[in-house]
């Protein structure tokens, strides 16, 4: 019974659960505007820092490795090119030799053939050559790209000779040409 009184009591009284404190009132007002501000100064804008220079990182790393990418693509088009290039080239050697063989073939058969075999053998290992020539140097800049690509975007998680050799068994894995 004296729980029911007390606050009706307090209200009569003026000192009621209505009733406003001033005093109460403006030091809560104080401390939640000193409360902002602290966290004003030193929370909030030292995250927001920490947020652009993530977001600035990220960005960073996305416009690095689209560069890496259009690189290794303009070098795989190169490579491609390369390659036509060889293709076109030997069938021109095969067609001068086949007319070379044609020519000889009236004076002396058995020589044209044998002369045929040489420059078709020779243009083949020519093309052989420069074919795995052309190969071996794409793959070590596709390897050096990726490695530069590689180390931008992992840093220091991985070793140099670690980040080669994993590039090195990617590329090895790849179909030979």
């Amino acid at each position: 019974m004296s729980t029911l009184v007390l606050p009706l009591a307090a209200a009569e009284g003026g000192g009621g659960i209505l009733s406003v404190d001033t005093t109460l009132l403006w030091s809560t007002i104080v401390l939640f505007i000193m409360f902002a501000w602290v966290r004003g100064k030193f929370a909030w804008r030292p995250l927001l820092k920490i947020v652009d220079e993530r977001e600035a990182s990220i960005r960073t790393s996305v416009e690095s490795a689209e560069h890496a990418a259009r690189e290794a693509k303009e070098l795989l088009e190169k490579h491609h090119e390369m390659v036509r290039a060889a293709g076109r080239e030997r069938e021109e050697i095969l067609a001068r030799a086949l007319k070379e063989a044609d020519q000889v073939r009236g004076e002396v058969v058995g020589k044209a053939r044998a002369e045929a075999e040489q420059v078709v053998a020779r243009a083949r290992d020519q093309i052989e050559r420069e074919k795995q020539q052309a190969i071996s140097d794409l793959r070590a800049q596709v390897a050096d790209v990726a490695i530069e690509a590689a180390s931008r975007i992992v840093k220091s998680s991985m070793t140099p000779e670690v980040q080669k050799k994993l590039v090195d068994d990617y590329i090895g894995s790849l179909p030979r040409a």
